[in-house]
């Protein structure tokens, strides 16, 4: 079986989409960073910020709507996932504009 580049494990998507969460704003805070890499081991976080960097945001929506649909995901696990996301985006205790538009897209996506 060949394994697409382009799809991962519901784990490396939710990594992927908090690094987002992270950028929003063009600037990622440590505590920010830390709290992702509190979610995953050090490789898998390491090719997943790799990958982000080189990918633009249209890249990176597209990426996330691709393998958001690979996945059932219960309510449960979306609503934890709203909690991850939510926590990333406070993280450095500030929720901006770029923050508020990139959450309203992501939702738009995910449900």
């Amino acid at each position: 079986m060949i394994h697409n580049k382009n799809f991962w494990s519901k784990e490396e998507l939710q990594i992927y989409i908090l690094l987002l969460c992270a950028n929003a704003d063009a600037v990622e805070s440590k505590k920010e960073i830390k709290l992702i890499k509190s979610k995953t081991d050090a490789a898998t976080f390491e090719r997943l910020y790799t990958e982000f960097k080189l990918d633009t945001e249209d890249e990176s929506l597209e990426k996330i709507n691709l393998n958001i649909q690979q996945h059932e995901y219960s309510h449960m696990e979306l609503m934890e996932f709203r909690k991850e996301m939510d926590a990333v985006f406070l993280a450095d205790k500030k929720f901006g504009m770029m923050e508020r538009n990139l959450n309203r897209i992501l939702d738009n996506i995910i449900y």
